[in-house]
């Protein structure tokens, strides 16, 4: 069986790409002209073009029977604002009109991140439930992927057989870029966090979550979503596994928000007029910050059975390959 995956030179279209190869499909990653694909080019039938090229969708969904759509452009902030909502809101529509006019495709996997859910609290965690508000999102991509999700919902309701995924904050192996989610543990051994925001995120492997793409295909019921998400864990405790594991000093000061979210409108306002790169400190994350992001993913784990791999270990896995590429230019610093 024929599978085609867009984003396979990211971070979790890598791992969905490479797990469908240890399963037995023929994999077709459908990738950018310019982009670095020397580690696809031994388990995947490269196609270029690019999703916001429709004829290119077309031609690269031909005789494939499942579409993974991980393709995104995942920044919380970025200098031309118009790309990340031609890349993830029309790009997606594009997948979506592909895939309906397509005679051989028969599922969709659809890749969207648990920030278009209402964020859930520390006693209560969000669910798929919980539906948000556009006014709700706090950055560009989050309002890209809000609009994209809900343009796939009118395209399930046109009878597109389309299961949609919906990953919490993913760490892991491969992690090129690195995404924001690395950027934390980059950050952090690199010694460039100093303290921390009194807030919490749900953590999951890169590795479970390709599963739950691939399962979501296979299991998942047309027109539902799924958080797929394990351990919802206070960003100190997550900085106390960072530097166990590291032999680092966690953070121990705690800012405070509201000085924190001007220090970032600052930080934005000068990379916009001065500077034109990106801020040290980007408001869309403080403002994530105010809450507790906590998601409820026991329906992937009931309805696709998603492994729920320790974290501790997705930990060590994404820090020693960060280490043996490169990304760390400090030495740990053991713990006093």
């Amino acid at each position: 069986m024929r599978a085609l995956v867009t984003g396979a030179t990211g971070f979790i279209g890598y791992h969905v790409a490479r797990l469908l190869q240890t399963k037995g499909f023929s994999v077709r990653a459908f990738v950018r002209s310019e982009s670095d694909t020397t580690f696809l080019r031994d388990f995947c039938e490269l196609i270029p073009g690019d999703v916001r090229d429709s004829e290119s969708l077309s031609r690269a969904m031909k005789d494939c029977k499942h579409v993974y759509h991980v393709a995104a452009d995942y920044r919380y902030w970025v200098p031309d604002v118009e790309t990340i909502y031609a890349i993830n809101v029309q790009g997606t529509i594009n997948v979506m009109k592909a895939a309906l006019e397509s005679s051989s495709v028969e599922k969709i996997v659809y890749t969207s991140t648990a920030g278009v859910i209402t964020a859930g609290a520390r006693n209560n965690p969000s669910n798929e439930e919980n539906i948000a508000d556009f006014h709700e999102m706090v950055n560009h991509y989050k309002k890209s992927k809000f609009l994209a999700e809900q343009a796939v919902y009118a395209f399930i309701e046109k009878g597109l057989p389309v299961v949609i995924v919906n990953p919490t904050t993913v760490i892991g192996l491969f992690d090129r870029k690195p995404t924001p989610s690395g950027q934390i543990i980059v950050n952090f051994l690199n010694g460039k966090v100093p303290a921390y925001l009194d807030t919490g995120l749900n953590f999951v492997d890169v590795e479970d979550v390709a599963a739950g793409h691939v399962l979501a295909a296979e299991l998942g019921r047309v027109g539902q979503r799924y958080i797929l998400g394990n351990r919802n864990m206070p960003l100190k405790v997550f900085f106390e596994c960072l530097g166990k594991a590291a032999k680092q000093n966690a953070p121990k000061i705690r800012l405070p928000y509201f000085p924190v979210l001007i220090a970032a409108h600052v930080s934005e306002a000068l990379s916009k007029w001065v500077t034109h790169s990106q801020p040290r400190i980007l408001l869309g994350s403080v403002k994530m910050a105010k809450k507790y992001m906590y998601f409820d993913s026991s329906k992937a784990v009931k309805e696709l059975q998603m492994p729920q791999s320790p974290i501790e270990t997705a930990i060590e896995k994404a820090m020693r390959w960060y280490r043996d590429h490169g990304y760390i230019r400090v030495r740990s610093r053991c713990s006093g």
